[in-house]
């Protein structure tokens, strides 16, 4: 049996969050960089009809093979922090999973338009939740966000968290893990509540059942 704490439960199911974490997709906002790094100029590349002209600069600047999608390497590279380290690999796996619509285990131009609003609404997530204006979040900023979001967790297990997506060991989560981290409580919270069918806070599955939760959340 595996039990979601009375605090969480009571924030989950009792009272909604005063902000949710961004949603895939959001239709009408404009794309920007994570990083506010401006596009290089000269040379635009054409651009179909209807299409954002400087985003689809950058998709093409990062398409090295020019056919068109994107690869999880690819994507990576037209990815980064505001420290201007590449975003971590997993998380940039993790959007490709959430907006290859199609399967095809690349990102095309339409796909990765999606995607880019998706981190344009993260970012200003981040710097929200970043009080300190430091460019990464910490303890206090990673609870307040979950808090936000409707996580009553404790501190320990932010702690826990923290400590799994803190690459540099300096007690705090830089934009991407930040994602990651947040992507991947609501993930395995929602996962959660399809077996809580009597919305109480506890489940009782077999083994089978609690594989095929980790596996569909891996």
């Amino acid at each position: 049996m595996l039990h979601l704490p009375n605090e969480v439960f009571a924030s989950i199911y009792g009272r909604p969050p005063s902000q949710g974490p961004p949603l895939p997709p959001r239709q009408g906002s404009q794309p920007i960089s994570t990083s506010d790094r401006p596009p290089q100029s000269g040379g635009q590349p054409y651009t179909p009809p209807g299409a954002d002209p400087q985003l689809y600069y950058w998709f093409q600047a990062v398409d090295t093979d020019k056919n068109g999608t994107l690869t999880t390497e690819e994507l990576q590279k037209a990815l980064i922090n505001g420290d201007w380290s590449p975003f971590n690999i997993e998380t940039v796996r993790l959007m490709m999973n959430m907006f290859d619509t199609d399967n095809s285990g690349t990102i095309n131009y339409s796909e990765f338009v999606g995607l880019w609003r998706y981190i344009e609404d993260w970012k200003k997530c981040f710097q929200k939740f970043d009080a300190d204006g430091s460019g990464t979040i910490n303890f206090q900023e990673l609870k307040t966000a979950l808090k936000t979001f409707g996580y009553n967790l404790s501190d320990n297990f932010i702690s826990v968290l923290l400590k799994k997506y803190d690459k540099y060991g300096r007690g705090d989560v830089t934009f991407d893990n930040f994602v990651q981290s947040c992507v991947t409580i609501k993930t395995l919270t929602d996962s959660f509540r399809r077996y809580d069918t009597d919305n109480d806070g506890w489940i009782l599955i077999n083994y089978e059942q609690f594989l095929e939760l980790v596996i569909n959340n891996r």
